[in-house]
């Protein structure tokens, strides 16, 4: 039981790299690999600044500037340098890695004896039942906060930007504008999952990130699908089924480790899991 509580955990802390990618593919159609870099960027800062014995509120905030400075330098250069926005995210992506090295000063930083938000606050004696207390209101937050934007004039503007960029240039919108505020906020959600994940696992590694856009593109894929088939038009409903795909995507996980699959093998599973969300739905078509 435990086995499976911990990847309800871990799918709650990659709910923030979910609405990331959300928001960047689905809402921009913008392919981001800068989520790699950003979310190692969040676990660095977060890691540092716990052993600075820093405030929780200052690390939040420090967190999410991090992220919003990285999606926001990867929207400048694909709008203003006219460079493709998969190059403009790898070239991110590639830069964070250097940065993320000199802020963490070191390859992994063990956090376990320092005092982290699941530690602050004890609804439940047990450990892991009170991070999913902490975790559900702190996702479900989130998910309000994300819901209410998307609802907005400002929100709205940037859902069409996405659906019809012409058109809401010709309303006298600012695109640009719209599209490195739409990273920024994207890459902020990412640098989210990385400050929730450091803290749950109790250290900071610089690899952390390697792959993660996987995850979050799963996750989104897995919603999408559900969306698809259910018809559902709710921007609320996409959230949760956003937030949804990023736990099931991690009981995936966990089960493919519980029937015994090698975990040496669990990002092979990961491709081909992504690949099938992907591809039978199509194929599925094809035969009707």
């Amino acid at each position: 039981m435990d086995f499976y509580l911990t990847a309800l955990l871990q799918g709650l802390c990659f709910a923030g790299i979910a609405f990331g990618i959300y928001i960047s593919m689905k809402i921009f159609n913008i392919p981001d690999i800068t989520t790699d870099g950003s979310y190692t960027l969040g676990g660095v800062v977060t890691g540092m600044m716990l052993t600075h014995s820093q405030p929780g509120y200052v690390i939040l905030s420090a967190v999410l500037l991090a992220g919003a400075l990285a999606g926001a330098l990867t929207g400048i250069i694909h709008t203003k340098l006219k460079i493709n926005a998969l190059l403009a995210g790898i070239l991110v992506m590639t830069a964070l890695y250097s940065v993320n090295l000199s802020i963490l000063g070191r390859s992994n930083l063990p956090l376990l004896s320092m005092p982290t938000l699941f530690s602050a606050v004890n609804f439940l004696t047990n450990a892991n039942q009170n991070s999913l207390v902490i975790l559900g209101l702190f996702v479900l937050a989130i998910t309000l906060l994300i819901g209410y934007l998307l609802k907005t004039d400002f929100g709205i503007a940037m859902r069409a930007t996405g659906n019809s960029e012409h058109m809401i240039r010709a309303l006298g919108v600012n695109t640009d504008r719209m599209k490195i505020t739409g990273l920024a906020l994207a890459n902020a959600l990412t640098a989210l999952s990385g400050y929730l994940m450091v803290q749950l696992q109790g250290f900071a590694d610089i690899s952390m990130g390697i792959g993660i856009v996987i995850v979050g593109l799963g996750s989104v894929i897995i919603a999408e699908t559900i969306i698809n088939w259910l018809q559902i038009t709710s921007v609320w409903l996409s959230l949760i089924l956003v937030m949804a795909g990023a736990v099931i995507f991690q009981f995936v996980l966990a089960l493919t480790l519980d029937i015994g699959v090698d975990a040496n093998l669990l990002k092979l599973v990961t491709a081909v899991f992504v690949l099938l969300i992907v591809g039978l739905p199509r194929l599925t078509g094809r035969q009707t």
